[in-house]
């Protein structure tokens, strides 16, 4: 009596769908591609949420929230009215004008305890921004 070979008739008894190598290829440039996306350049920031309320007259209350990939010695702060990397040092010190955060032709003042700092306009606009 022979050996009978051990093969299946079923149509699903085979452990993984023949896929071409172009399919895989594409899977695996992609896959890096999303995770190559989402990281940040040294030193840069991106603006994840920003919010607005304009419900009380005369005042706009904005927040925001920045995702920063700062080098070190620096950690996130603002320059320019723009999230940026700064040097630790002001955050420690909370002397928050020396990283320059308001526009150019605006004046910087720390407000009295330190908590923040106002940005003033040439036409008497004040604009005032705290930490959380």
């Amino acid at each position: 009596m022979a050996p009978s070979p051990r093969t299946s008739s079923r149509q699903d008894a085979t452990t993984l769908p023949s896929m071409s190598s172009t399919f895989w290829a594409f899977m695996i440039l992609a896959s890096l591609l999303i995770a190559y996306c989402s990281q940040l350049a040294a030193g840069t920031c991106e603006i994840v949420t920003l919010d607005r309320d304009s419900s009380q007259p005369r005042r706009t209350i904005a927040r925001q929230t920045a995702r920063c990939a700062c080098r070190k010695g620096q950690i996130a702060g603002t320059t320019r009215a723009r999230p940026a990397c700064v040097d630790a040092r002001i955050i420690r010190t909370k002397q928050w004008c020396d990283m320059s955060p308001c526009l150019e032709g605006e004046g910087c003042d720390l407000l009295i305890n330190r908590s923040g700092w106002t940005c003033t306009q040439p036409g008497g606009r004040i604009k005032t921004t705290t930490g959380s």
